[in-house]
């Protein structure tokens, strides 16, 4: 009998679609916005919690063994050279493209005294929650980044998604002793992590099952807690932002649709339009989540098996670029500051500006890969400017959705980043895309 099967890419961007359209259904309907966050939304939270449960469990065992199977530390040190460079260059082109879309379109400029009044005062508790949580960081030895990165105690990292790099630093540490020691001795350690890694990648498919309920229930959940009670306030609200907001998705649009592209025509053999097709379901599911952390295992999964990079080059690029490279971050970094000195009648020099590149690269790389993340980070970036911090207050309504779109364009990078150095080494096959399917609806893969 004829069986027909659904893409989980088709089965995700239905759920989401259902789910904003059920959000807005229930505002305009009048329901109780308790049955949608009490019943609805703990579905979706299960499902980024599962995703987040395999995280750092996914990211100790996948680069244990890539650096174990690496066979030298001069490769090691090549691959590594590489990858933190190419980081450091696409987060410091997407902080300018950020700089040059806002000072081209002024969106600070078309925001109404009267609006700009409302949302301080609207926003002005969460504005002082991020200023408080900025000073603490500030407040912080230059160095105290390198003290952070070494963890303190293995097993209080290893229960932390927010500190991944500590997870990070160790799990380099073991793969590089494992380079250095006898290989029979090390054989057994490296089979344990590499079976551990194939138990979560298999982990990973029964999650991608429920993906679509997941993200459902997340949009949601998500609209109406936007709306909240006063409807025709927050849609108000959020339209005197559009101005901003379109600033932030043109520069993200740049960066997905022009630079992007642009590397892989320089650096790669695939083609463009096969890479964003497999990408799919690791875009959506960033979309859906904001969090670059919880989607890693997705996007282990779908850059090994359908892009054909190595798992020795995947399992040390993306786990690093989970934790530092935040394109789509930095970009939204560099707008939002201007707007905001836009928006309060102050000119901002050259010299200003490029300490905004220079500042939100460093502070793209300390972000956590969660939800809300960049915007502590920015009040950095504002102090280093001088401008006043209460102003995150005006950008504080629109961020959860802008939140949701540059998390897409940083596991993007992250992808984008990992092929690259893949073709550089030699570490993936010639031509397109591999035609194992990984995510097949039913869990399984097919072989064309």
């Amino acid at each position: 009998m004829f069986k027909f099967k659904v893409a989980i890419h088709t089965q995700i961007i239905i759920g989401l679609v259902l789910g904003l359209v059920f959000g807005v259904i229930s505002i305009f309907s009048g329901w109780n916005p308790a049955i949608t966050i009490d019943y609805i939304k703990p579905f979706g939270t299960i499902f980024v919690n599962s995703l987040k449960m395999i995280a750092v469990p996914l990211v100790l065992a996948s680069l244990i063994v890539g650096i174990a199977n690496l066979g030298d530390v001069s490769k090691l040190s090549r691959i590594g050279g590489k990858t933190i460079l190419i980081y450091i260059f696409t987060t410091m082109i997407a902080t300018g493209v950020g700089l040059l879309f806002v000072n081209i379109l002024q969106p600070g400029k078309q925001l109404p005294e009267e609006t700009r009044e409302n949302l301080m005062a609207l926003y002005d508790t969460d504005a002082s929650t991020k200023q408080q949580r900025a000073a603490e960081i500030q407040e912080q030895s230059p160095l105290q980044p390198f003290v952070d990165m070494v963890p303190e105690n293995l097993f209080s990292a290893l229960s932390d998604n927010t500190a991944m790099l500590q997870v990070v630093f160790f799990a380099l540490l073991v793969g590089i002793a494992l380079l250095n020691i006898p290989k029979e001795k090390g054989q057994p350690v490296v089979a344990f992590f590499d079976g551990l890694n194939d138990v979560i990648i298999k982990i990973v498919e029964y999650i991608m099952l429920v993906a679509p309920y997941g993200v459902f229930a997340l949009l949601a959940s998500l609209i109406v807690e936007l709306a909240g009670e006063d409807t025709d306030k927050a849609l108000e609200l959020l339209y005197a932002l559009l101005w901003y907001s379109m600033t932030v998705i043109a520069g993200l649009g740049f960066m997905l649709l022009i630079f992007y592209p642009s590397l892989f025509r320089l650096f790669t053999k695939i083609n463009i339009k096969d890479f964003f097709k497999a990408l799919h379901p690791v875009q959506l599911l960033a979309f859906s989540t904001s969090s670059s952390s919880a989607t890693l295992p997705v996007t282990m999964d779908v850059v090994e098996k359908k892009l054909g990079v190595s798992e020795q080059v995947s399992s040390f690029v993306l786990p690093l670029g989970a934790t530092i490279n935040m394109n789509g971050t930095s970009l939204y970094q560099g707008v939002a500051a201007v707007f905001i000195a836009q928006a309060l009648g102050l000119d901002l020099t050259i010299g200003q500006q490029i300490t905004i590149v220079v500042t939100a690269t460093l502070a793209s790389i300390g972000s956590a890969g969660v939800p809300g993340a960049g915007m502590v980070m920015l009040v950095i970036v504002l102090e280093a400017i001088n401008i006043p911090t209460a102003g995150i207050a005006l950008i504080v309504a629109p961020d959860r959705i802008l939140d949701m779109i540059r998390t897409a364009v940083n596991v993007t990078g992250d992808a984008v980043v990992a092929t690259v150095v893949a073709s550089s080494e030699g570490e993936m096959p010639e031509g397109l895309i591999r035609t194992t399917n990984p995510l097949a609806a039913d869990g399984s893969e097919i072989e064309k």
